[in-house]
């Protein structure tokens, strides 16, 4: 066993390991051109090179020559303000560590990175830990990504191009300044594993539900109030962490409404009580309206809504484990809510299963929040 901070070269497992050595870059120059002499006469190539933790400040001039079958580059904790021209030159490359760096400003990726090779190769991207404000175009056209790393960096926003990422199915996001979730997320169809937590995050478009092979989802420390509905859908989840959220018991019954007007009023009785009309006894505007009107959820009411509707937050079991604060939007708050236990029969008995709908519900809410 070799002692930490010796150079390591392995012939069988085809890997030189000069982690946490603190080469200058002059000496990791050397050590590469020496031991690339060596390799031009044997048989294997080298498949693995780490270099973290070491003081580089750009990419060793040594890998533009000799290195084409190398399959994992490890160049994190250093120095470095831009991948260089010389990642271009490893053609086979299929993991790529370069976090906590100082990448992120102009060039801090190389021209032509989406035309060259590693577009069809690299399949890992660890960027984590930079200063990246926006995720770099050139990263949108690595088609054969599996996992992307942009954690810690100072990104704003997720472009909507992230859906040309068709083979991701890793993508970890915490840790910056996201605001929005973009419906084009939904559009990775292999995608297991999405972290967004530790950002600005106010909602989840219920797009996301399309995410069939989600396995599990990181969103605990952002803004979020509420879920959408359509979470359910997501038959796969495993994990779900949502702790650090305004996800508190006094939002379940957080009311929201703005009385209907008279326009809203006349046309939900049109419709309650299937008055019949044709498309010659109103205005088309009219007509337009009455064709907007939405059904109330809860199965004993058979009311209806236009512009006029009660937000209303309850929490519905999800997959036997959690039970999850969900939007529901009502006719009047007069309706009950058809994930509510409360029955209309006896005002004792609801306001005794609501009090036991409350107590399952923070009790399996904590399990969610410190999930």
């Amino acid at each position: 066993m070799e002692e930490a901070g010796a150079a390591v070269a392995t012939a069988g497992e085809a890997e030189l390991n000069l982690s946490r050595l603190s080469m200058s870059p002059e000496t990791v120059e050397l050590e590469l051109e020496a031991r690339g002499e060596e390799r031009r006469g044997a048989r294997e190539a080298l498949l693995r090179l780490l270099l973290p933790y070491n003081r580089l400040v750009s990419l060793p001039r040594a890998l533009s020559s000799g290195f084409q079958h190398l399959q994992l580059l490890d160049v994190s904790g250093n120095a470095l303000t831009a991948l260089g021209p010389e990642l271009l030159a490893l053609s086979g490359l299929r993991t790529l560590l370069a976090k906590n760096n100082r990448l992120g400003g102009p060039g801090a990726l190389p021209k032509g990175l989406a035309q060259s090779p590693l577009c069809r190769s690299l399949q890992m991207l660890n960027l984590s830990g930079n200063c990246f404000q926006e995720v770099p175009a050139s990263l949108l056209e690595l088609r054969a990504l599996q996992t992307l790393s942009l954690g810690g960096n100072q990104l704003q926003s997720i472009p909507a191009e992230i859906e040309n990422l068709q083979s991701l199915e890793c993508l970890y996001l915490g840790g910056n300044f996201i605001r929005e979730i973009p419906p084009e997320l939904a559009n990775l169809p292999s995608l297991s594993y999405l972290v967004l937590c530790d950002n600005k995050i106010q909602s989840v478009p219920p797009q996301l539900s399309q995410l069939h092979s989600l396995r599990s989802l990181s969103l605990h420390n952002n803004l979020l109030t509420y879920l959408p509905r359509e979470i359910l859908n997501l038959i796969h989840l495993e994990e779900l962490s949502l702790r650090g959220n305004p996800l508190v018991v006094r939002f379940v019954r957080d009311l929201t409404y703005d009385p209907p007007t008279l326009l809203e009023l006349a046309a939900r009785t049109i419709k309650i009580r299937n008055i019949s009309y044709t498309p010659y006894d109103l205005p088309e505007n009219l007509l337009r309206y009455l064709s907007s009107a939405s059904n109330c959820p809860n199965p004993k009411c058979g009311g209806v809504y236009f512009d006029c509707c009660v937000r209303q937050i309850k929490f519905v079991d999800f997959c036997g484990k959690y039970r999850l604060p969900l939007m529901h939007y009502l006719c009047s708050p007069e309706c009950s809510s058809p994930c509510s236990s409360a029955s209309h029969s006896s005002t004792s008995q609801s306001e005794s299963d609501s009090e036991d709908e409350a107590s399952v519900a923070a009790h399996r809410m904590q399990k969610v929040l410190l999930g």
